[in-house]
């Protein structure tokens, strides 16, 4: 069984919606088991979820510029995951939400690469073109974002926004995910040597 886990912090329940349509996406691939991990409440249990995992999708707002405190936090604490190199070569991957349709978002995408690159993971991209008509809140991938899922929240519940072209942007990237840990599974389980 393949092993995904969306790793995020949520600020407001925007995030969460996200986090949830990639665990939907990414559980919907056949012998795939995908599940979220809050990374504010992360105890030796959900360290142990990650050791375990084959993909580990990172998610949080986008907060002044960056990734949300909690998630720093996090990715601050994993680097006691770093010196023994423990997530090396798993597939990882990244989204975020801010209110504005820019929000700098880029730059917590960036930081979430460069956290991936540090622990020697493997970075799956979106895969995604961007739509015919840009900002079109039922559009997939309306920001036009390349290395993951960017998503614009409204100031109201999220039970509201996100829309739903986003939401789908972040299935459609769960499976894209799915697929290449289970591709990474498989090369890990294969004998050293040769084929």
């Amino acid at each position: 069984m393949t092993i995904v886990i969306v790793a995020y912090h949520s600020g407001y329940g925007h995030t969460k919606k996200l986090a949830e349509a990639v665990v939907d996406g990414a559980a919907s691939v056949a012998g795939v088991d995908a599940s979220p991990l809050d990374v504010s409440a992360i105890d030796d249990a959900g360290w142990r979820r990650l050791a375990d995992a084959d993909a580990i999708v990172f998610g949080a707002p986008t907060y002044m510029g960056g990734p949300s405190a909690p998630f720093k936090a996090f990715a601050d604490a994993s680097s006691k995951v770093w010196f023994t190199q423990g997530w090396k070569d798993k597939v990882a991957g990244g989204f975020t939400c801010s209110l504005n349709m820019s929000g700098d978002k880029f730059a917590t995408l960036s930081y979430f690469v460069t956290l991936a690159m540090q622990h020697g993971m493997v970075w799956v991209g979106l895969g995604m073109m961007p739509p015919q008509r840009p900002g079109d809140p039922e559009e997939r991938n309306r920001l036009g974002s390349y290395i993951g899922p960017m998503a614009q929240a409204d100031n109201v519940p999220p039970e509201q926004s996100p829309p739903a072209g986003d939401l789908e942007t972040a299935f459609a990237y769960g499976e894209r995910i799915a697929g290449f840990a289970g591709i990474s599974r498989a090369a890990r389980a294969r004998p050293a040597g040769r084929p």
